[in-house]
């Protein structure tokens, strides 16, 4: 978590102590591919606004309404970080691999309330920023800014897709493979021993496999918040403050094996992976866009 804070706080940094500079009008005229005269009528540039000029003119906003605006623009930004902080934080350091045994309440509660701030401020900001549709195609502004709802749209849709059909089959399946496991365990079907969504919780000390699923100290498949069920115990217990024999009175419900089977990864489980790291990388396309629009 100190890590998701540490990007969060590098994000907050760029954008308060490197603004960008705003665009002058040959800028405006370069990137749209249209002469001075096509929207001044002085065909120098400046002073009187042709009426294809004047469909590009932002109306004047009162002083209220830019301190809404602006107050919704600091919010989609937060949320926009705190998002790609989650997604950032969730894949590069908790790996897929574990994302996949169900995240943490805290990272899900974050990213779903960040995606719709987003949602919600990113419509709001741009209806006031397109006057009309056919900037979204004529100028880089509104190519940039497509390409970026293109891409959220997608990530959001892949939010949907795991909420609604790929999250519960998975869950089920583990329940359902927990449930159907005893005898010999490899450190796979192991991991399927973590104390959530009412699966019982494991842990393996030498080669013996012990359940730790009524042990108090062993609340939700965690212990003291630093360890979790479903993993090999035998090296932290080095380091613990008591001695082998608190996991020794635990109730033994087999063996650990060393012989490694992978089964077949299920389609819904594949998806899940296909979507973790296309969300990553489309946090990047997105972030990089925005890079283009201040400083290039």
């Amino acid at each position: 978590m100190k890590t998701f804070v540490l990007i969060n706080c590098i994000f907050i940094f760029l954008f308060l102590f490197f603004p960008s500079l705003s665009s002058a009008t040959p800028e405006f005229a370069r990137v749209t591919g249209l002469n001075c005269g096509e929207c001044h009528i002085d065909p120098n540039g400046g002073g009187g606004l042709t009426e294809k000029g004047k469909k590009y003119l932002y109306k004047p906003l009162t002083t209220a309404q830019k301190i809404v605006r602006l107050f919704v623009g600091y919010f989609h930004m937060m949320a926009a970080i705190a998002w790609f902080g989650a997604i950032i934080y969730v894949h590069l350091l908790l790996k897929p691999a574990y994302a996949s045994k169900g995240l943490p309440r805290g990272e899900l509660l974050l990213g779903g309330i960040s995606m719709i701030i987003v949602l919600i401020t990113g419509v709001l900001l741009t209806i006031a920023r397109m006057p009309a549709l056919k900037i979204f195609y004529t100028t880089r502004f509104g190519i940039l800014l497509s390409i970026k709802i293109v891409l959220f749209s997608l990530m959001f849709l892949s939010v949907i897709i795991v909420i609604t059909f790929i999250g519960p089959r998975m869950r089920k399946k583990k329940t359902a493979d927990a449930k159907e496991k005893s005898g010999a365990y490899t450190p796979e079907d192991l991991a399927m021993f973590d104390g959530r969504d009412g699966r019982p919780a494991y842990i393996s000390y030498k080669g013996v496999i012990y359940d730790v699923s009524a042990n108090r100290f062993w609340k939700d498949g965690q212990h003291m918040r630093k360890h979790v069920s479903g993993q090999d115990m035998t090296d932290l217990l080095k380091t613990a403050p008591h001695g082998e024999e608190k996991v020794l009175a635990l109730p033994v419900v087999g063996e650990l094996s060393s012989t490694i089977i992978k089964p077949p990864v299920p389609f819904h489980e594949q998806l899940f992976y296909f979507f973790a790291y296309m969300n990553l990388a489309m946090t990047f396309v997105i972030v990089f866009i925005i890079a283009l629009w201040r400083w290039w």
